[in-house]
């Protein structure tokens, strides 16, 4: 295991080096906390790829695989469809907003007073995203080092708070695009291929499983309906998605740029499902399905390779917990804690702004590492995270994209009618239930729409310069306040 070792020693070491790196380039809060708005394609590409495919899309992904075939690939493949929407129909006018956070946008549309209920939702979302991430490093590191549960998250997770809290996006953006290629090349074009060897190639395969293993509806039509729910819509509207499209060096980079990322997406999918398909034939009877990746890597694979997927593996899990902690810290600064004490979301001094979000990064880093610590269920958290994102703000941020009756009041009343029926489900139901996001979904559509036709439509100079920003006319400063509501 000597090799092994060396290849994760020194990709780890490179995610360190590449956070002082960019420590050297955020030196204002557009370059911390967006990269300067000026990704172009191929990098663009290479982190939004790496951001949305983290350890449940690369570990879970081969364990539904596993479970269930070649119908395991729908929870990703519905990822990817989601950033193929969000790239096609919304990247564009969301790049020209010139924001850094969802909530923000919500202000810009309906007037303010929107910002802090949401971002409470949003940073709910992005904290419970950036845990379930986190958790995942004992998985990776038992089987590297045997280590003990508590000690793997916290090695883990400081190494990503560490780079993450230097450089802030550009530091995520750097090792991103390393983690890209890691993830690509040691599971797609390495694990993928002695996989399907490994297990006598796909007649073999078919010819020892069950037939249900290779019917692409075989997870179940319900099933599917959850995932679009959670993941398509989820892809749409969250701050960790967001704040990589504003990122983006201009109107075709978003739309394009996402595009190939969404691809990607379904390619990827496809893949974690073929290979955890091969884990059951040469596994059959492992007692768990998410065992499925961590053991076909290390029984299957010659020396050095198994180092580089396993890195690939670790490459998965922190591009996606670096950028939920950087979203988390965004809102929790910006959305709540700037807005409660009546300050500007744009500041007066970007270096004390850069100062101001490193040490919200480094806060909400010790949060995760804790929080992580103290849950064991990766499914759960992640459910919880998503069933809030979804049942509390997808209406509001879709009905202020494509609805102009839209008030502020239905906004906030169906953040608060989603959410509270979502966790009150949740707790009736159970965390794994398909119907609190159902019902919340319901409930929040309900009330988004009962509240705004009964109260006054939003003052026409607030819609007049949304759409002056929407469309990119106004030279808008980043984060600039927003337009207040006429008295």
């Amino acid at each position: 295991m000597a090799v092994d070792y060396t290849v994760i020693a020194v990709y780890l070491a490179g995610m360190l080096a590449m956070g002082w790196w960019g420590m050297r380039r955020a030196r204002s809060k557009s370059e911390f906390l967006v990269a300067g708005r000026r990704l172009g394609p191929v990098m663009y590409s290479g982190t939004m790829a790496a951001i949305v495919l983290g350890g449940a899309s690369t570990i879970g992904g081969v364990g539904l695989g596993y479970q269930y075939g070649l119908s395991g690939a729908w929870m990703v493949f519905t990822i990817g469809l989601g950033l193929l929407a969000l790239s096609v129909f919304f990247s564009a006018r969301i790049a020209r907003l010139k924001v850094y956070t969802v909530s923000e946008m919500l202000d810009l549309r309906y007037g303010g007073r929107a910002g802090v209920i949401s971002g409470v939702v949003m940073w709910a979302y992005t904290l419970m995203l950036a845990v379930t991430s986190t958790i995942a490093y004992a998985t990776i590191f038992d089987v590297l080092f045997d280590m003990n549960r508590t000690v793997a998250i916290v090695l883990g997770g400081s190494i990503v708070v560490a780079y993450s809290t230097l450089g802030g996006m550009w530091s995520i953006t750097l090792t991103d695009m390393v983690q890209f290629v890691v993830k690509t090349i040691g599971v797609l074009l390495l694990l993928l291929p002695i996989a399907v060897i490994r297990a006598g190639g796909f007649g073999e395969m078919k010819a020892k499983l069950p037939t249900g293993y290779f019917d692409p509806l075989g997870i179940g039509g319900e099933t599917i309906f959850t995932y679009v729910l959670i993941y398509t819509f989820g892809m749409l509207i969250g701050q960790d998605i967001w704040q990589r499209v504003f990122t983006a060096r201009g109107d075709r980079t978003a739309k394009w740029g996402g595009t190939v990322a969404g691809t990607y997406c379904l390619v990827y999918a496809l893949a974690g499902a073929v290979i955890g398909t091969a884990a059951k034939v040469l596994y059959p009877n492992l007692a768990s399905a998410d065992a499925a990746f961590a053991t076909i890597v290390k029984d299957e694979l010659p020396v050095g390779v198994r180092g580089l997927v396993l890195a690939a593996a670790l490459a998965a899990v922190m591009s996606t917990s670096s950028g939920a902690l950087i979203a988390c810290a965004t809102v929790a600064n910006n959305d709540i804690w700037s807005r409660l004490r009546g300050v500007a979301g744009a500041g007066d001094e970007e270096r004390d702004e850069v100062r101001g979000n490193r040490l919200f990064i480094l806060l909400m880093g010790v949060a995760v590492i804790v929080t992580a610590i103290a849950l064991n269920n990766v499914v759960e958290a992640l459910t919880v995270a998503y069933n809030l994102l979804v049942g509390g703000l997808l209406v509001p941020i879709l009905g202020g994209l494509l609805w102009k009756r839209g008030t502020v009041q239905g906004a906030l009343a169906s953040v608060v009618a989603g959410g509270v029926a979502v966790i009150g489900l949740m707790a009736g139901y159970g965390i794994l239930a398909n119907e609190p996001v159902y019902y919340g979904l319901l409930a929040s559509l309900a009330a988004y729409l009962a509240v705004s036709l009964a109260t006054p439509a939003t003052d026409p100079a607030v819609l007049a310069a949304w759409r002056e920003r929407l469309a990119g006319r106004t030279p808008g400063t980043a984060g600039a306040s927003p337009v207040p509501v006429s008295r």
